[in-house]
């Protein structure tokens, strides 16, 4: 099958949440004897590593990428609020972007367009007008959600009511949108429900993040007492939650386990939280292996207030074992039983008791550690999760043939 890959970001290396994702189904469909092409965007804040990118990759995916200029644009996000229009994906348009598409669609022919995230969509019509192939939507989050669980959370009475009208806009695209595809595979049920519930009746299948579950490294000591929050602090959700955190939840974590130590670390930093000086918080930036700084650490802290799909963090801390305490939010998308495979925090309170029970009682935190590895292997496995999503395309395929 001839599949080519449309990303928002470049892929590889996988650094981040999305770029996780997106590679995990690059991996999965190589795996599967498949001839992915993968075409992204890169962009000031996610420019193309050239120096990390092996020779592997290049000959596996024949990639490509298109520069974009996503920085925000105070004039057209101002026509875009007179307009009506959506500015989170009008930001996506790009001539030169669409021209590189062209000019792959008319040398080549695929089976399936795969297209991360709805921001892409500006690009269906000529995917359209130059290729045949069944074009298929992997829907990351239901976007206007997370704009508006933001704006709940935003203080700022002008920046609320500029986010609300982010988030309307966003929601009116997403929905219209999400139609015109051929197929919608979501990376949770719960977000496949909601398309569902508001009015897609285009096939939609849920299809989470897969993971090959790394082989463990027996060369890593834990740091005892130890708590982490790994994540990209340019991604809203992340940089609200672990404010929250250290605002709401820490001074008490302090006064009831004095001997905890919390460990912040994820790319974009910013200076403020580096600057910060909290009692037992280091605050550590971008690590070079991220497995390595997980396995390190005893307890994954996911203070997420807003957000949609799912985390991947999350995932990869339980591959290796690791207990996950998080918010309802944090954990949405994952198939978990809370109190037996992470354990579930909405308040500074619950935050403050779950800790104190992990780090006085290190058998009961190994058995949520050891049963969220066991639900990873049973229902994040990559090669499990590829073949399905490869039924999904040839189902849309056979639809078609028999019309």
């Amino acid at each position: 099958m001839r599949v080519l890959q449309l990303c928002n970001k470049p892929p590889y290396p996988p650094v981040d949440g999305g770029t996780i994702a997106m590679n995990s189904i690059t991996q999965g469909l190589i795996v599967e004897k498949c001839t992915p092409k993968v075409l992204a965007m890169c962009s000031d804040k996610h420019p193309v590593k050239e120096k990390l990118i092996t020779e592997e990759y290049y000959r596996d995916t024949q990639f490509e990428s298109v520069y974009v200029d996503l920085r925000i644009n105070v004039l057209d996000a101002l026509v875009a609020l007179l307009t009506g229009e959506s500015y989170n994906v009008k930001r996506y348009e790009s001539k030169e972007f669409a021209q590189k598409l062209v000019s792959i669609l008319k040398e080549d022919t695929f089976d399936v367009i795969h297209v991360e995230s709805i921001f892409l969509t500006p690009y269906l019509s000529l995917i359209r007008k130059y290729s045949e192939a069944k074009v298929v939507l992997r829907a990351h989050n239901v976007e206007h959600l997370i704009w508006a669980r933001i704006a709940r959370c935003t203080k700022n009475i002008f920046k609320r009511w500029y986010i609300k009208k982010l988030a309307l806009a966003l929601r009116v695209y997403e929905l219209e949108h999400i139609s015109k595809y051929d197929g919608i595979a979501c990376i949770t049920q719960k977000d496949a429900d909601y398309f569902v519930a508001a009015g897609c009746r285009k096939p939609i299948v849920s299809i989470p993040f897969g993971i090959i579950t790394p082989d463990s490294m027996d060369n890593v000591d834990e740091e005892p007492n130890s708590l982490f929050h790994i994540g990209s602090m340019d991604w809203i959700p992340n940089l609200e939650g672990v404010n929250w955190f250290l605002e709401k939840v820490w001074p008490k974590v302090m006064k009831e386990v004095p001997q905890a130590r919390m460990y912040l670390a994820g790319r974009k930093m910013p200076q403020n939280l580096m600057n910060a000086d909290h009692n037992n918080v280091s605050v550590v930036g971008e690590v070079p292996d991220a497995m390595y700084f997980i396995e390190s650490k005893k307890i994954n802290i996911v203070p997420l207030l807003s957000g949609s799909g799912i985390r991947v963090k999350i995932i990869e801390a339980m591959s290796v074992g690791k207990t996950v305490i998080s918010t309802a939010i944090g954990a949405e998308g994952i198939e978990y039983v809370d109190g037996e495979n992470i354990l579930i925090a909405n308040t500074p309170d619950e935050f403050v008791k779950q800790i104190k029970r992990c780090l006085s009682d290190d058998e009961f935190c190994a058995e949520i550690g050891k049963n969220a590895c066991d639900l990873v292997a049973n229902k994040y496995n990559n090669k499990l999760l590829t073949k399905k999503l490869l039924t999904f395309y040839d189902e849309l395929i056979e639809k078609d043939s028999k019309i």
